[in-house]
Formats: structure tokens, sequence, C-alpha cells
């Protein structure tokens, strides 16, 4: 569905926002751009994230439109649709060959206005998207593989722009579609919505990464649920921040890949929570989640969970991936996200472990205290303490026998209602009913069978925002020997664990 254009005859511009075809691109490919504006003419700014935020092209001024969103497919007074393409008209552009593989932004810039440009201070803000540009070879720049978080990213995507809250997304004034046999939410990545979570997690992360010289390279969710072999020419996969939401495809390659014996370091949590069926030629995605249906809210059963058994959901717990499951954590609840949450950090366990290296940290100490370290959502594995006060995961969840719990933070206080918050208390999500244990942000890893990969987790969303802003030694060090280990695959009969 297509929303009305035509030429803009005011005299003053005062908006303009975008989206983009597709979100990943390489060099000497293309590039589509998406705009409306209320101003005759625009331009577009192009920057490369790194340890600083560099101008790499700037384009000169282009036709400009004036183009409307789709009304909600429920009717709803006033509201664009979250669920259907845009359909505003595409600007292809060229991306020059020379452009360094890299984390990038373009800046919607219109006629009769010069917003600040675009630097390590602003990142996060209107009429900008960002897009990765991959390497013409992968593995050639490096042997890490950073996953951009987009499938999430879109799902929390209301579109809002300044001086309009259209409030639409996932989760707000959501979409549920009936369409043959798919059931679910739908939202299109076709949209404008700004920067907001890859200012947060990922800009902080990426500057850390290249300020220690760390390369990496970039994808995006949709990369690695189109190319079953996208994952082969690495040896870690970097998870970071928030990863709710996972494709079928997505889980398949990447647990073949640890099988295969690449790694994983899981730099988030609330992670895979979501199972979404991309549609529309994967402009789109569908979720059967707990959000509003109408009125009814929980909707229940939601089928496109991951842990709870068929027919109520998958029936492939999370954790049997990640080592760890936000059902077993929970979210800090506050009136202004992220939250000012408690500040304990991990208690450390199996200090003696490579992944303290260095640390000087011993069993009993504090991870990252005094820092935002735990939350504001965080996943923890199912566990019972030993006869010295150890806390050693049980399996009963779907967690590998393998996982080693290396830091545990208890939850408290906690609230056992997740779909009616408690402002500050840890809403923890429903869970089986024979786990006992207290809820627990868990940090930890485990290698698989045979020749298989080291899966490592954070068990927090905001590890990277605490290493990438150096605000704990301890974190930036165990970051550095986790990346320092797994960005080599383990000789054979050599344990990462």
């Amino acid at each position: 569905m297509t929303g009305r254009s035509g030429p803009n005859t005011c005299a003053e511009a005062e908006m303009i926002e975008g989206y983009l075809g597709r979100e990943s691109v390489v060099p000497g490919g293309e590039l589509a751009v998406h705009v409306s504006t209320d101003a005759a003419r625009f331009r577009l700014r192009f920057y490369r994230l790194g340890e600083d935020v560099d101008p790499v092209a700037e384009s000169g001024w282009l036709p400009g439109a004036l183009h409307l969103p789709p009304p909600h497919p429920d009717g709803l007074p006033g509201r664009a649709s979250p669920a259907d393409d845009w359909g505003w008209p595409a600007l292809t552009l060229p991306v020059p060959g020379d452009w360094s593989p890299g984390m990038h932004l373009v800046q919607f810039v219109a006629e009769g206005e010069d917003p600040p440009r675009v630097d390590a201070a602003n990142i996060e803000g209107p009429a900008r998207e960002f897009f990765v540009v991959r390497p013409e070879r992968a593995g050639s720049r490096s042997r890490i593989l950073y996953k951009k978080s987009t499938f999430t990213r879109h799902a929390y995507n209301r579109s809002d722009r300044p001086g309009e809250e259209r409030a639409v997304s996932l989760y707000d004034h959501p979409a549920y579609l009936r369409e043959g046999t798919r059931r679910g939410h739908k939202v299109s990545l076709h949209r404008p919505g700004g920067v907001i979570d890859l200012a947060y997690w990922d800009a902080p992360f990426i500057a850390w990464l290249e300020r220690h010289g760390y390369p990496v390279e970039f994808c995006t969710d949709l990369d690695l649920h189109e190319n079953p072999e996208l994952l082969s020419d690495y040896n870690l996969l970097l998870s970071v921040g928030h990863d709710e939401y996972w494709s079928e495809a997505m889980r398949e390659h990447a647990e073949g890949f640890v099988r295969a014996g690449g790694n994983i370091a899981f730099l988030s949590a609330n992670t895979c929570w979501w199972r979404i069926h991309p549609t529309d030629r994967n402009t789109a995605f569908v979720s059967d989640t707990d959000h509003h249906v109408g009125e009814e809210y929980p909707h229940l059963p939601a089928t496109d969970q991951w842990w709870p058994p068929a027919p109520d959901g998958v029936g492939r717990p999370e954790n049997s991936l990640t080592g760890v499951s936000f059902r077993n954590g929970g979210m800090w609840a506050s009136t202004e996200w992220p939250g000012d949450r408690p500040r304990e950090g991990y208690t450390v366990q199996h200090a003696e472990h490579w992944i303290y290296a260095d640390t000087g940290l011993r069993d009993g100490d504090r991870l990252g205290a005094g820092t935002p370290l735990i939350g504001y959502e965080c996943d923890g594995a199912a566990y019972a303490r030993d006869a010295r006060g150890v806390a050693r995961s049980t399996g009963e969840d779907g967690t590998p026998a393998s996982f080693l719990i290396l830091g545990i933070h208890v939850l408290e206080p906690v609230h056992e209602d997740f779909h009616r918050f408690a402002w500050g208390h840890w809403n923890g999500p429903a869970r089986e009913p024979g786990v006992t244990s207290p809820r627990a942000a868990t940090m930890g890893l485990y290698t698989a069978d045979g020749t298989g990969g080291t899966v490592f987790t954070a068990g927090t969303t905001d590890w990277p925002v605490v290493c990438g802003r150096e605000q704990d030694a301890g974190v930036v060090r165990v970051t550095r020997n986790l990346l320092d280990r797994l960005r080599h695959r383990r000789p054979h009969g050599s344990p990462h664990a």
C-alpha cells in the first residue's frame, strides 16, 4: 500500500524522514533510499562508525516530495500501519567501491535546514538510518562477524518523528494478521524511525573494538537468515545488546556453525526469545507473540515463543543454544528507560578460569560492581548450589550439560507477573513450574560436544555499554580475554572451556 505523494510548495522545510530498502550492502553494489520531506530539495550525508564517527560522503541536492504512510489495517484513527510497506519511491545510489566495510549512517538533510553533523555525541536521533557495508569477500578483513540485531530494532520501531508520535510497532498499536495458515503480529522493515538502539548498545562497543585493535566484519539478521554459508568464513559470531527476535533459519545456521567448531559470544540478553517468519520477500516479518490483539492482553498461547512445548510454543528452548534464557532472568521496569537499577555486578565463580585471567578477581568478588552491568534485561539458567555454595546449572530447562556458571547475580526484588509491570522491580516472565531456583542473571559458557565450538553468554543487555564506555576494568579485561581466545577455532581436542 502506497501513501499519497506530491511536490512541496512550502517555502520552509521542517520535516524529513526516510528508510532504506535494505540495511546491508557491499562496495560496488546499490543502496536504496526512500525519503519523504516537505522541502523542495534534500541531500544525504554519509558516515562510518568506528573509533570516531567519520564523514565519508555527501550527495548533491536531490528533488524532494512529501509522502504519507499507509493507514493502520485495523482502521485506528490517526495511526499509520506498522505492518505494511510504506511504499515511498526509491532513490537508488551506487555504493562506492572504495568505501571501507563497517557500520554506516545516512543522515537526511532538508533544504533550508542545517542540522548538526553526526558525531559520537549525537548518533541517536531522527532523520537518519544505519546500514552495514560488508566486504566483497567475506572473512578477508576479520574472522569475527558482528551481527546487528535488525529484526529486534524493527520490532520496537515506533516510526515516530519530531512533532508526531505515531506509536506503531510490534508493541504499540500492533497489527495482528490472519493470512492463510500464518497468524501473528506483523511489522514491515520498510518504515522510518531514526536511530535509537544503535546509539545505546552498538556505537560504544564498535568504537571500543576499533580503539583496541579488534577488526570485525558486520552483517544483519536478514543476512544470517538468507545465507546458510555466511558463517563459514568466520571463527566468532558476536550478538550484541538486545537480540530478541530470531528466525528459524538464523537459529539453524548459528547452531550448525557451533557444531562445526565456530564460536559465539552472546554479549546480549532477552536473546532468541521470539521466533519470526520473514514475509513479503523478506521486507516484513510475522511473529505470534503475547502482545495486544485488539483489547486482548496478553494474547495466549503465543505460539512463536521458543521455549514452551508445542502446540503452545515452538518447543526448542533458546538456552539449548545460548546457555541461558530470559524466562530465568527478568526486566528492570522503570518510568525512564533504561532505568537506575541495582549496581551490584556479578559474583565471580571459578576465578581460575581463563576468562578471568589478569583481572585480579577472586571467587566472591563482584565483576562490574558500581556500574549498570546487570540489565536492563538479563537472562539466566536454572541452577542449584553445591555444598560449597557454588551455583551449578541443573540442565532441567534445556541448558547444555557442560554449561559453566562463571558469574551470577540473584535478582531482587522480583515481580512475577510480567504482563503487569511493577516499577522498581525485576519483572519475570512465566517459566516451567518445576524450575524453582531464584531468578538470576547468569554469565557462563559451554563447549559443544566433539569438535564443536564454544558459546559464551554475558547474560545481560548492557555488557557492551559497560565495556564500550570502559566503566569497569574487569569487564574490559574479560571481554579482551574472550575475543583473544574465541576469534580462533580451538585445535582438535583442546577445549576452550
